[in-house]
């Protein structure tokens, strides 16, 4: 195993491009503050991270990495939530020779054909955590959902990986608008669908919004989700009205492995709240440059590619293993909310999929 702190004589420069400010804030500040906690860690003085928020603006996320790019000279570009931003930014990244290292946004466009071999994912590929809840809802007997999700890349991403493993009918497909924080008409159609189960992805405050709502309503239908709509930030907003949704997730903070115990921890004492999926994705991600950066030099694109391929890292996730296209091949698990003491958090449930690879992977030709 590679330390994260091996000293290297050949700086690597990292532009983080993350929302800080603004709708969905909490997941680039939950990346940020995963990622600078491994940095801090690792005590690497040849790694050095620019930071600027896109304020969830594609324009400006565009305009920031080329900023980063053409006046900083950035060896990596990583940070994007977001899979709008991710598609203004990535290709173009990639292209001028430059490493993107994706601690959330990763849409099926960049995992299939239009993988390369500058890009990696260190998080998902957007349908994998909706398709775990699809399998789940199929195992659960469910027979008629209505699902839900924003217009936008990953939204499409998460009803098309749903409907991939749910078996049973559909009460009603919606699409929102992104950022949206009004639900009546969405739940009054709900009421009127006949549905048995509501399967949402609403990331951010469009989650906090909607179940909100949602439990205002009366509608007495289960809701279940990925955990995207059921993380700390969210939870910590909406209390006890998500007690017992099951949500799915690659990662939880009580999974049981050394790594994962130490970096709540750790992140706890550091921040003084309770970590989410972002931030173990940002965590991960600044450790896989940490462990590259201790085997090759950037400079030397083929072997710096190869070093972060590998995947050396010990990650809370537990097992981690990039696949053909770059992405991981990680178990997906199941997940219900809980109180424990006055926080409302998840637990494990089980696992959805194990070691799953993403649908994409096939028809990408690296």
């Amino acid at each position: 195993m590679c330390l994260a702190g091996a000293a290297t004589a050949e700086p690597v420069k990292v532009g983080m491009i993350t929302t800080l400010t603004g709708g969905g804030s909490g997941l680039g500040i939950d990346v940020r503050d995963g990622f600078m906690l491994a940095v801090k860690q690792a005590g690497n003085k040849d790694l050095e991270v620019v930071i600027e928020d896109d304020a969830r603006k594609p324009d400006l996320a565009v305009q920031i990495a080329d900023k980063m790019i053409q006046s900083e000279k950035v060896d990596i570009l990583t940070g994007i939530i977001w899979s709008n931003l991710a598609m203004a930014v990535v290709p173009s990244t990639v292209a001028q020779g430059k490493f993107y290292i994706s601690p959330n946004a990763g849409p099926s466009a960049l995992a299939g054909k239009g993988c390369n071999a500058n890009y990696f994912n260190a998080a998902f590929q957007n349908d994998n955590l909706h398709e775990g809840m699809g399998a789940y809802a199929t195992k659960a007997g469910f027979k008629k959902s209505f699902i839900m999700a924003p217009n936008y890349p990953a939204g499409k991403d998460a009803l098309t990986g749903y409907k991939r493993f749910y078996k049973g009918d559909l009460a009603g497909e919606v699409y929102t608008k992104l950022g949206q924080k009004d639900y009546a008409a969405e739940i009054a159609q709900i009421r009127a669908s006949g549905a048995d189960s509501v399967f949402v992805f609403l990331p951010g405050g469009m989650g906090i919004a909607f179940m909100k709502q949602y439990a205002q309503s009366g509608v007495d239908v289960p809701v279940m989700g990925p955990a995207f709509s059921f993380d700390q930030g969210i939870l910590k907003a909406v209390g006890p009205t998500a007690v017992g949704v099951k949500n799915s997730s690659h990662w939880s903070k009580d999974l049981d492995n050394a790594a994962n115990k130490a970096f709540v921890e750790s992140f706890q004492a550091e921040y003084g709240r309770l970590p989410s999926l972002y931030a173990v994705q940002g965590f991960d991600t600044a450790n896989l440059i940490l462990s590259a950066m201790g085997k090759a030099s950037v400079k030397d694109a083929d072997a710096f590619r190869a070093a972060l391929k590998a995947g050396d890292i010990a990650s809370p996730r537990g097992s981690f293993k990039f696949g053909n296209n770059q992405h991981p091949i990680q178990t997906i698990y199941v997940r219900e909310v809980i109180k424990e003491g006055d926080v409302y958090t998840n637990k494990i449930v089980g696992a959805a999929l194990e070691n799953h690879q993403d649908a994409y992977a096939s028809d990408c030709k690296m």
